[in-house]
């Protein structure tokens, strides 16, 4: 996965609370190979034959604006994967299930949470329209259709953004520590590890 620091883009806002992960990704489509994209099963069923629907008309959107508890229900990485296959990059909310959350960081997609007034204000004036959008990582800052938002990121979540890593890129990074504590412990413990 390729780290980012900043878009620059358009934002569009899904007025809906309690967007589960059955919403964003039915099951029925989770046996198909993520080779081949997941991106056109985003909200199959609540944009199927809806062409007003926002991500119907803004299909090239690079950033989600919605309401509280996104992402909330059972833990399929795949939500994580139909967001990130249409090209969403993040998605500003009060509050996200927390599995998402770290599902999103895992695959390299922002979830960052605003206050519910902020993003009220927000989806009101954006309506069905999409917006200028900019995400800056590094300064925790974003510009939403003139509007200028912070927006507080763990500072391990921003890390594996920009770095384009996962849990176990992560721990990669302390090999030589583990390679030293793993030798030590050998050294003084033998009987650890088998003879055989």
């Amino acid at each position: 996965m390729t780290g980012w620091t900043k878009i620059e883009g358009r934002a569009v806002a899904l007025a809906q609370a309690n967007v589960d992960t059955d919403q964003l990704i039915p099951a029925r489509f989770m046996s198909a190979p993520r080779s081949d994209g997941y991106g056109g099963f985003l909200l199959h069923d609540a944009r199927q034959d809806l062409p007003d629907h926002v991500l119907n008309r803004h299909a090239s959107a690079d950033v989600l604006i919605t309401r509280r508890n996104f992402g909330s229900g059972s833990s399929r990485e795949a939500a994580v994967y139909a967001l990130v296959d249409f090209g969403i990059k993040a998605v500003f909310a009060p509050s996200f299930g927390d599995i998402f959350a770290s599902n999103a960081v895992n695959n390299g997609l922002l979830p960052a949470r605003l206050p519910e007034e902020q993003i009220e204000d927000l989806i009101g004036g954006m309506g069905s329209d999409a917006v200028a959008v900019s995400v800056d990582l590094e300064t925790g800052t974003a510009m939403i259709g003139g509007h200028d938002v912070r927006f507080d990121l763990d500072p391990v979540w921003q890390e594996k953004l920009v770095n384009g890593w996962d849990d176990i890129d992560l721990t990669a990074q302390h090999n030589d520590q583990i390679a030293r504590f793993r030798a030590a412990r050998l050294a003084a413990h033998p009987w650890v590890m088998p003879t055989t």
